[in-house]
């Protein structure tokens, strides 16, 4: 193609030069000169078609020998191919020889195993349930290693060897042994500082650990035991006994391994209850006291006036200014002997409503803190609520722990304004009754003066009549 093309631009170039020599008469002169490059024109359009033919046969083997290198990388690929396709086919028969194989050896193993597959079931489940056991239990305490490895045998799925076996059943009747024993050993607790101490532990089978200093509780996530925050009522009979004699001795056992004894103590004692009064509660408990005591004082009081009365009228004749009646006895003795009735009768009223301040004293006291104790428990009452509805209001009623506040004050001051009143009650009952009956005492001995008197002034007058 390129050969073409150069001779045609060749011919082409030599009718323009015949026609520029026809056309011009003045150049005649120089046709040698043209004819000569010419001449040269067509050597060089020679040379360099030769040239493009060698480049064409240049490129033409190069490709010749690219084709072969292709058809010899086909070959090879069509070879690899094959090959492939038969190491495939191997495979697959042999696959299927295996999965036959593995059916067959399966059918063997159950054919073998027989009832044991099922043994095997319930050994893992048994496992399963004794890890969960043991992991709560107290004697993990005790015992934190057990001969079994129940984790590889909840989990295997392989069948278990006789020394497996007889691990499991070891532990078993370990853990039911240890159920019923009642051990003593040395362990790390928690004390209530959070330090760990090491201290001498009594285990009552798996239901509680004790100490001389009360109960323990099992942490069941750290796997040690810790002292309790309050120790129950109870505690108190641990020391008889852990030291006591005697193969009967009493304890208090918590049954549930130890939920009842956490129970009893998130129930809050008398301290904790009056601390939920408030103000108003330790205002109510003031008053309580006060008037206890003003009572107490009374009674008393009134007790040796008691004393001292009942011994002056063993010895009327000798009053005494040291009892209410001696000073009426005195009082009736400071008299003229000769006195008008009316007056006696005004003089002996006179000394016995003298005596009566002093034998009263301190009952409207009592009296008034025995009104005002259920009023305050009712104040109470009112601000615990006001409290509950506001933090209805602020949280909502999702947390009842939020209310719990304000219910435990509006309740506790009116069981603390009930429990003010009604000793209070009683005390002034007690205090008025007593003072009533000196009271009663002094009205009697007053009117018998009136009455001697009253005799004596009858007999001098009917003396003097008789005489006249």
């Amino acid at each position: 193609m390129i050969l073409v093309k150069s001779l045609l631009s060749w011919l082409l170039l030599m009718v323009a030069v015949t026609s520029y020599a026809q056309t011009t008469d003045a150049a005649a002169a120089d046709v040698e000169s043209v004819a000569t490059a010419m001449q040269r024109l067509l050597q060089n359009a020679t040379g360099h078609v030769l040239q493009e033919a060698e480049l064409e046969a240049a490129r033409r083997a190069l490709f010749s020998e690219d084709l072969a290198a292709r058809q010899r990388f086909l070959t090879q690929a069509k070879a690899d191919l094959q090959e492939q396709q038969q190491l495939a086919e191997r495979l697959k028969q042999r696959f299927d020889r295996n999965e036959k194989s593995l059916v067959e050896q399966e059918e063997a193993l159950r054919l073998r195993v027989g009832n044991l597959g099922e043994m095997f079931g319930v050994v893992r489940q048994v496992a399963s349930d004794l890890q969960t056991i043991l992991s709560d239990s107290l004697t993990k305490v005790e015992l934190p290693e057990r001969r079994a490895d129940l984790a590889k045998l909840s989990e295997s799925r392989q069948l278990p060897d006789l020394a497996e076996l007889e691990a499991l059943w070891f532990t078993l009747q370990q853990e039911m042994t240890l159920n019923g024993q009642v051990s003593s050993f040395r362990t790390s607790v928690i004390d209530q500082q959070g330090q760990l101490v090491e201290q001498s532990v009594t285990r009552i089978g798996v239901f509680n650990a004790i100490t001389p200093n009360g109960y323990l509780a099992f942490d069941q996530e750290l796997g040690l035991l810790r002292e309790l925050g309050r120790q129950p009522s109870s505690a108190s009979m641990l020391t008889n006994f852990l030291q006591g004699q005697g193969d009967v001795r009493p304890l208090a056992l918590d049954p549930s391994r130890g939920a009842l004894l956490n129970l009893t103590l998130d129930t809050p004692d008398w301290r904790e209850r009056v601390q939920q009064g408030g103000t108003v509660g330790y205002i109510i408990i003031g008053l309580a006291v006060i008037g206890l005591l003003i009572a107490l004082w009374r009674l008393i009081t009134l007790l040796d006036i008691q004393r001292k009365v009942n011994r002056q009228q063993s010895q009327p004749e000798t009053p005494c200014d040291d009892n209410p009646l001696g000073r009426v006895l005195l009082s009736y003795q400071a008299l003229p002997a000769r006195v008008d009735h009316d007056v006696l009768e005004a003089k002996m009223d006179e000394a016995v409503l003298r005596e009566l301040p002093g034998l009263e004293r301190g009952q409207a006291i009592i009296k008034l803190f025995a009104g005002i104790a259920p009023l305050l428990g009712l104040l109470g009452t009112v601000t615990g609520m006001i409290a509950t509805f506001q933090a209805i209001t602020n949280f909502g009623t999702g947390d009842p722990k939020l209310m719990a506040a304000g219910i435990s004050q509006a309740l506790i001051t009116t069981v603390l304004g009930l429990v003010a009143a009604i000793p209070l009650l009683l005390a002034y009952t007690w205090v008025a009754s007593h003072s009533k009956r000196l009271i009663q005492l002094l009205d009697e001995q007053s009117a018998g003066i009136l009455a001697t008197s009253m005799e004596r002034a009858l007999k001098v007058e009917t003396t003097e009549r008789k005489g006249a």
